[in-house]
């Protein structure tokens, strides 16, 4: 384990935003009001274009440390896709009361784990957008940058069922950490469970064994906040669970970049991965051009690739990606495979939510009173 001072003075040094971060961003999201028991205390905005028509997809994003819902959807380019394509935004919104650094406590285990915390608050978000805007429960999806694509990570383990897919960028597998100092030395790229211990820790977090949703994971080779080493940590994670081989289907160049994916039994691409060659720490962006989308800034990065833009063609929410679909489909039948469905959820039952009564969030800590009294001086926790 990293010295004690090591992880101190990191967790200090996060303390003030980087330059050029921008909390007071032009807001384009609204509130949700009131939405569940929201043990979590988090805050929830939401973006629906108009005319948003029913049975459309959601999509749900997690900003990362230092940011907030607003400066997020303008530097990523979520709400220019979804009034382009039609779909609702979903920003959950970590409050510093949770945490100075607006970070989701994505380690936390009061708050990672089913139907407790930051977790329950996000999924009672959902169940309440998706009543309001009449969304088709069977195209959810989740996205995050960092300790946000971290949370990510949470929520497609804890309810796997919710969701048809996620992405997570610059962020790290579930079940990797479980206390502050393994949270910092799984960023560093030390330590940390196998393959095999990941995948149990998701098949656990909510005892699903299948389907799994799809994922898409986006790493810069050059981060050193986040060790790329955990994208390929989330990738044999979700290997394990789709049940795929270790040589991807498909090893191409995207836009300029490594792209690897891995197809199930029927030619469907569950597992995407891109490595962003020699990009920092941060959202790949594509801000000029015609596939311009998102506006540069910090963690916001001009890479010439638009990860939002993509994510969401994997996903089935552009007209270019619902193409791909249809060409695996035909490809599958030919084989005498059946079809892989858009759909791969059954309907969540939202309402469930609202019957649900949780005990307001933990406060005690759960490291021992030297690291408490060290993060204190920090100014870290109260």
């Amino acid at each position: 384990m990293r010295r004690l001072s090591d992880t101190v003075a990191h967790l200090a040094a996060l303390r003030t935003p980087p330059l050029g971060a921008d909390l007071s961003s032009p807001d384009w999201l609204t509130d949700l009001g009131y939405f569940g028991t929201n043990p979590g205390a988090l805050r929830a905005r939401v973006y629906a274009p108009k005319g948003l028509a029913a049975n459309a997809a959601l999509v749900v994003v997690l900003h990362g440390c230092t940011q907030n819902a607003a400066g997020y959807d303008q530097g990523s380019g979520w709400s220019q896709l979804a009034d382009r394509h039609g779909f609702a935004l979903l920003y959950p919104e970590q409050t510093r009361a949770n945490n100075a650094n607006l970070c989701f406590n994505w380690f936390q285990p009061e708050d990672t784990q089913r139907d407790q915390g930051e977790a329950l608050s996000i999924r009672q978000m959902v169940g309440s957008v998706v009543n309001a805007h009449a969304i088709d429960p069977s195209r959810i999806f989740v996205t995050g940058l960092s300790a946000g694509g971290a949370m990510a990570a949470v929520m497609l383990a804890t309810y796997p069922e919710l969701f048809a897919g996620g992405a997570m960028i610059a962020g790290l597998p579930y079940g990797s950490a479980t206390t502050m100092p393994q949270a910092f030395d799984r960023m560093r790229g030390h330590g940390g469970p196998n393959a095999a211990g990941l995948a149990s820790a998701v098949r656990g977090a909510a005892g699903h064994a299948s389907p799994w949703p799809t994922v898409s994971i986006w790493h810069g080779s050059g981060d050193a906040i986040v060790n790329p080493t955990n994208a390929d940590a989330i990738v044999a994670q979700w290997r394990e669970l789709h049940g795929v081989g270790e040589t991807p289907s498909r090893d191409e160049i995207v836009d300029g970049y490594p792209r690897r994916t891995w197809c199930d039994t029927t030619g469907r691409a569950v597992i995407e991965e891109y490595s962003i060659t020699g990009m920092a720490h941060g959202i790949p962006l594509a801000t000029e051009g015609e596939r311009a989308c998102g506006t540069r800034g910090a963690y916001m990065l001009e890479a010439g690739i638009s990860s939002t833009g993509h994510i969401a063609a994997f996903w089935g929410l552009t007209e270019a990606s619902a193409g791909d679909v249809a060409r695996q489909n035909e490809q599958a039948v030919a084989s005498g495979v059946a079809a892989a469905p858009l759909k791969l959820h059954a309907r969540a039952r939202a309402d469930a939510l609202y019957a649900e009564s949780k005990p307001p969030r933990s406060t005690a800590a759960s490291v021992g009173r030297v690291i408490e009294d060290a993060l204190r001086a920090a100014g870290l926790i109260r």
